[in-house]
C-alpha cells in the first residue's frame, strides 16, 4: 500500500494518464518497482500485501487512530483493482485480511519465516515503522527516491540509524515521540532526539515510566502527565506479528507470470517503454539483461537503469557525416537546400543565450542519417548558414527558442514555418513530460546519450583512466560516476561530440515524424501553425532584445521599502507583545493562535504546526491589527527580495538590459509565462509593485509604450455566451462595473456608489473563476446569504452566462476537454470524478479556461501580426515585454504618430469575437513602464 501511495503521489502534479484520461500513476510506479526486484533481487518467494477498509484493533482502542488523514484519493482507489489485476497477472498472491493492516500481514509473515530458520525476509516498505521488526533474518529494502538506489536496512544499520541496542525500542521511541501520520499522540514536547535519548536511558517507556522521578523540569512533567498515553502509543505503534495469515510458504513461491495477461494489461494502460521492457517486437517475452538472473534464483542486486531498457546508440546502424572539409560543407549545403524540411540541432560552451559560443551545428532529413557542421570560422561559413537557415524549408528542432536565440546572437536569422517537437508534444500531450530523452523512449524505445555521458568519457580519458568501449559499459560508466561541475563541451574531441549532436538532430528528425500525425488527431494543427509556431521568433527576438533597467532608482525604492519593513516589524512586535522571528511560520502560529487566541479552532500542517499562509490570514483580517501588518510586511519582504535586490542580477553585461525567458505553454490556458526574471507578477495594484514598475525605462532616444487590452476576459465572456445585456454595455462603451452594479442592485447607473461598484467588480471577475457565495462573502467581508443574493441578481440580470456556464460543463463532461476559440484545447479527467471538490474544481476551471485560454490567443496573435507589422515597416520600435493583457515596446519618437494607432489596430482585431462584441485597446506612453501604464 505504502508503494501504490508513493507512486500515485509522487506524479500528483504531472499525472501518468493514457489516452482515455485513466490516472496510471500508481499501476505505472508500483511496476516499476516490483520489476526492478524480479530483475535485480532474484526472489524466491513474494507477496503483496493490502489494507482494507475494516477497522483494526487499533481502532478499537483507539478511535481517533489514522482519523486526521485525508480520505483517498478517488483515482488512487480507483487504482488499486488494477494493481491487483498485475498481481494476478505475475502468479503473485494477494494478502489482505479485514481487521489488520498490510503491515500486520508483512509482519507476521517476517516473523514466521525467521523462526522457519530457511529464509532471510525483505520487507519492501518506505515506512519506519517496520525497523521494529528488523533482525539477522529480516531486512528493510527501502525504495529509492527520483531516481536514486534503494536503500538496504540490516540489523546493524537499524540500530545505527535509530540510535538502540534492540530493535523493539523503536516502539519505544515511536511510543514517546508520536506519529503524525497515523495520528499516533505519543508524549507532547517529545521529538525524535529527545526519545531516543530517554530510550538509551531507560530501556523502555514502561522503564521511563517506573523512573520518572529521575527526570526534572517539563520534561519530568510531561512523562508524568502523559504516561497512558505515552503506553497507548506504544501499543498503537506495535506491528502485530501474529495475524491470521492462513497462507502455507509454498504459496507464496515465485512462479512465471501469464505473459498474455501482463501484455494485456499493459496495452490497456498504454505502458508502451514496459512493454518493449519485458517483451520482444514479436510479443515473445526478452531474455533478463546481461548479468542479471532470471526470476528463479538470486541474482546480483546493482540497481536497473534506463539502458538496460531501450535501444542505444550503438544497438541501431546510422550513418553520421562530419562536415570537416571545405567540399564536405559544400556538399552538405547543397543537400540542405534541395530538402523541403530538415531538422537542426546546435552545440554550444554555455546555456547562456549571451555567452554562449557555437561550436557547431547538427542536421537530419532521413532517420539514422545526419550530419555535423563543425563551426571553425563563423566569419567565412555564415553566409552558407544563414542561407540555409533562412530557407523557405521547415526547420525542426526540440526546444527551439533557445537555438535561435543563440544564432541570432552569432547574426543568424531562422526563419520558419519551424516544427518544434517540445511545444508539439505539449499541445499533444500536456499532462505528460516533454524533454527529448523522455520522448526518445516513450516514441522510439530509444535513450540518446548524453553531455554528462561524454564529459565523463573524456575526463576519464584525459586522467588516463581506461573509460569503457562499448556502448552499455559507457552508459554504466556514466551513470556510476556522473560528475555535478560544469562540463567543458569545446574540450570533447570532434569525433564524439559529432555522433552525440548528430544523434540529437537524427533523433529529433524522427520524434517529429511520430507527433506530426498526432497533432492533427488531437485537432490541435491549427493552434500550432496559426498561434504557437510563428510566435516563437517573436519570443526569440523580444527576448534578446531585453528591456533597460535604471538600478539608481531601484536602489532608492529599495530603501524605502526597507524602511517600511523595518517599521511594520516593530508594529508586530508591538502587537505581540514580544519580539519573534516573522520568518518563522512556527513561532507566527505560536503567537496569533497561542498567545492572541486568534481563532478557537485554528487548522494546522500534516506536521502538526499552526497554518499561517496567506489564505489562512486572510480569513483573520478584522480580528487585529496584527494580521493587516502581517500581510503588508510579506508582501514588501517579498517585493524586495524578489525584485528589487534580484532584478539587477539579471543585468546582462554585454548589453545592460534584462532579457526575460518567455515560455509559450506552461499555462494550461495557454497564456504566456517569464522566469528569470518573472516580470509577470509584479503587482499593479499596491503601491510598493507600482514603484517597482518606475525602474523600468526605455533606452535613449525612445519612450515606452503600454498597450492593454481593456476587460478582455469579460468581453470573451459576454461573446462566447452571447448575452445581450452585457454586449450592449461593451457596445456603448459603458464601465462594465457600473452598469453591472446598476441592474445587480436596481438603481439608476448615476446612483451607482463606489461599494456598489466594488462588489459588482468582484462578481463580475468572481463569475470566470466560478467563485461561490462562500467565496464573495470572504472577498466583501459579508454574509453569505447577502453574498448568494447578489450572485442570483447576476444571473437573473445576465442569464445567458449562466447558461454558457452550464453548457460548457455539460460539454467538457461529454468530450473530456473545452476549446477556445482558436480551437486550443484544454482535457479535464477530473470533470466526472465522484468526489464533490475534485469535481467542483475541474467544472470552475472548465469554465475559465474558454475565457482565459481565447483571451490569451488573442494577445499571442496579437503579438505575431504586431510584428510583422514592425518589420515590413522596418520600424525602429520594438516589441519588449508581454504581461497578462498588456504589450510593452519601446517606440521611437519619429514613428508615434503614424505606428501607435496601427499597432492598437492590429490588437482590436487580432482574433475578431463574436456578436461583434468590440475589442477595446488602452494605450499611454511615459518616461517608464508606470508612467506609461
Amino acid at each position: 500500500m505504502a508503494l501504490i501511495y508513493r507512486a500515485h503521489f509522487a506524479f500528483i502534479h504531472n499525472p501518468i494518464r493514457n489516452s482515455q484520461g485513466v490516472n496510471t500513476s500508481a499501476l505505472y510506479g508500483f511496476t516499476n518497482t516490483l520489476l526492478q526486484i524480479l530483475e535485480n533481487e532474484g526472489p524466491t518467494h513474494l507477496g503483496v500485501a493490502f489494507d482494507t477498509s475494516a477497522p483494526t484493533p487499533r481502532h478499537e482502542i483507539f478511535p481517533a487512530y489514522k482519523a486526521q488523514r485525508d480520505q483517498m484519493p478517488e483515482e488512487l482507489a480507483a487504482a488499486i483493482p488494477f494493481v491487483k489485476d498485475l498481481c494476478r497477472a505475475f502468479h503473485l498472491p494477494i494478502l489482505e485480511i479485514d481487521g489488520f493492516e498490510a503491515d500486520d500481514l508483512i509482519g507476521t509473515l517476517a516473523k514466521r519465516a525467521e523462526r522457519d530458520g530457511s529464509f532471510h525476509t525483505f520487507m519492501v516498505t518506505p515506512d519506519k515503522d517496520f525497523a521494529q521488526l528488523v533482525s539477522p533474518a529480516v531486512t528493510m529494502w527501502k525504495p529509492g527516491r527520483k531516481g536514486s538506489e534503494r536503500e538496504i536496512l540490516d540489523l546493524t544499520a537499524t540500530l545505527a540509524k535509530w540510535d538502540i541496542q534492540r530493535t523493539e525500542q523503536v516502539i519505544d521511541i515511536l511510543g514517546l515521540m508520536g506519529d503524525a501520520s497515523d495520528n499516533i499522540p505519543g508524549v507532547p514536547g517529545i521529538g525524535e532526539k529527545t526519545a531516543q535519548k530517554l530510550i538509551a536511558e531507560f530501556d523502555s517507556v514502561e522503564n521511563l515510566i517506573a523512573n520518572v522521578g529521575k527526570l526534572k523540569g517539563k520534561l519530568k512533567e510531561r512523562i508524568e502527565q502523559n504516561a497512558e498515553q505515552a503506553i497507548l502509543s506504544k501499543h498503537l505503534a506495535t506491528i502485530i506479528t501474529d495475524a491470521p495469515v492462513d497462507v502455507p510458504f509454498e504459496k507464496l513461491l515465485l512462479e512465471p507470470r501469464d505473459d498474455a495477461a501482463v501484455k494485456e494489461l499493459f496495452n490497456r494502460f498504454e505502458f508502451r517503454t514496459l512493454t518493449r521492457r519485458l517483451f520482444n517486437e514479436d510479443g515473445s517475452p526478452t531474455p533478463p539483461p546481461a548479468g542479471k538472473g532470471t526470476s528463479n534464483g538470486p541474482t546480483n542486486t546493482s540497481t536497473p537503469t534506463l539502458f538496460e531498457t531501450f535501444k542505444r546508440i550503438g544497438d541501431v546502424p546510422h550513418t553520421y557525416h562530419i562536415a570537416d572539409t571545405a567540399e564536405k560543407q559544400a556538399e552538405l549545403f547543397a543537400l540542405l537546400a534541395a530538402q523541403p524540411r530538415f531538422c537542426f540541432d546546435i552545440e554550444t560552451t554555455s546555456l547562456d543565450r549571451f555567452t554562449a559560443r557555437l561550436l557547431g551545428v547538427a542536421f537530419s532529413w532521413a532517420a539514422h542519417e545526419a550530419w555535423y557542421l563543425p563551426v571553425t570560422d563563423l566569419t567565412v561559413q555564415l553566409p552558407a548558414l544563414a542561407k540555409a537557415l533562412g530557407s523557405p524549408a521547415e526547420k525542426i528542432g526540440h526546444n527551439l527558442k533557445y537555438d535561435l536565440g543563440v544564432l541570432l546572437n552569432h547574426g543568424v536569422c531562422v526563419k520558419g514555418p519551424l516544427f518544434d517537437t517540445m511545444l508539439v508534444h505539449q499541445l499533444i500531450a500536456p499532462d505528460q513530460r516533454h524533454g527529448m530523452d523522455y520522448l526518445a523512449e516513450c516514441l522510439l524505445g530509444y535513450t540518446p546519450i548524453t553531455l554528462a555521458d561524454l564529459h565523463l568519457a573524456n575526463q576519464a580519458a584525459a586522467d588516463a583512466e581506461p573509460a569503457p568501449a562499448g556502448a552499455d559499459d559507457l552508459f554504466a560508466f556514466a551513470h556510476k560516476t556522473r560528475a555535478s561541475k560544469e562540463i567543458d563541451v569545446a574540450a570533447i574531441p570532434l569525433a564524439k561530440i559529432a555522433e552525440y549532436a548528430a544523434e540529437d538532430a537524427d533523433v529529433t528528425w524522427q520524434i517529429a515524424e511520430k507527433l506530426r500525425p498526432g497533432l492533427v488527431e488531437s485537432g490541435q494543427q491549427a493552434v500550432y501553425q496559426n498561434v504557437e509556431a510563428p510566435l516563437l521568433p517573436v519570443l526569440v527576438n523580444m527576448e534578446m532584445e531585453g528591456i533597460s533597467i535604471d538600478i539608481p532608482a531601484l536602489g532608492d525604492i529599495a530603501a524605502e521599502l526597507q524602511i517600511q519593513i523595518t517599521g511594520l516589524a516593530a508594529s508586530i512586535s508591538t502587537h505581540a507583545g514580544r519580539p519573534f522571528n516573522l520568518a518563522s511560520p512556527k513561532q507566527l502560529g505560536e503567537i496569533l493562535f497561542t498567545h492572541l487566541g486568534l481563532a478557537d479552532k485554528a487548522k494546522k500542517t500534516k506536521t502538526g504546526q499552526f497554518k499561517t499562509d496567506e489564505a489562512t490570514l486572510a480569513t483573520l483580517e478584522g480580528k487585529h491589527p496584527i494580521i493587516t501588518d502581517i500581510l503588508a510586511w510579506r508582501e514588501s519582504t517579498k517585493l524586495k527580495s524578489t525584485y528589487l535586490d534580484a532584478l539587477p542580477t539579471h543585468l546582462v553585461p554585454r548589453t545592460g538590459r534584462i532579457h526575460t525567458n518567455f515560455h509559450q505553454l506552461v499555462a494550461a490556458t495557454g497564456r504566456l509565462a517569464s522566469t528569470d526574471p518573472n516580470l509577470q507578477n509584479i503587482p499593479i495594484r499596491t503601491p510598493a509593485g507600482r514603484q517597482i514598475r518606475k525602474a523600468f525605462i526605455p533606452r535613449v532616444g525612445f519612450t515606452l509604450l503600454s498597450c492593454d487590452y481593456s476587460q478582455i476576459e469579460l468581453r470573451v465572456m459576454a461573446a462566447l455566451a452571447n448575452d445581450a445585456s452585457m454586449i450592449d454595455a461593451f457596445r456603448r462603451d459603458l464601465d462594465i462595473h457600473a452598469a453591472t452594479a446598476a441592474k445587480v442592485f436596481g438603481v439608476a447607473e448615476d446612483a451607482v456608489t463606489a461599494d456598489m461598484r466594488r462588489t459588482a467588480k468582484m462578481v463580475n471577475f468572481g463569475i470566470i473563476y466560478g467563485i461561490s457565495a462562500f467565496g464573495l462573502s470572504q472577498r466583501l467581508g459579508i454574509p453569505r446569504t447577502e453574498a448568494a443574493g447578489i450572485i442570483d441578481a447576476y444571473f437573473r440580470e445576465y442569464p445567458a452566462i449562466r447558461d454558457f456556464m452550464e453548457t460548457t460543463i455539460t460539454e467538457a463532461r461529454a468530450n473530456g476537454y473545452v476549446a477556445t476559440l482558436t480551437g486550443r484545447r484544454r482535457y479535464f479527467p477530473d470533470i466526472t470524478s465522484g468526489n464533490q471538490n475534485i469535481r467542483g474544481n475541474a467544472e470552475r476551471a472548465a469554465i475559465n479556461t474558454p475565457i482565459q485560454g481565447t483571451a490569451a490567443d488573442m494577445i499571442k496573435l496579437a503579438m505575431v501580426k504586431v510584428a510583422d507589422l514592425l518589420r515590413e515597416r522596418s520600424a525602429e520600435t520594438r516589441m519588449l515585454l508581454q504581461v497578462h493583457d498588456e504589450l510593452v515596446f519601446d517606440l521611437a519618437y519619429v514613428e508615434a504618430a503614424e505606428l501607435v494607432p496601427q499597432i492598437l489596430e492590429v490588437m482590436s482585431n487580432a482574433l475578431p469575437l463574436p456578436h461583434s462584441v468590440p475589442v477595446k485597446v488602452e494605450h499611454g506612453t511615459g518616461p517608464n513602464w508606470l508612467a506609461a501604464h
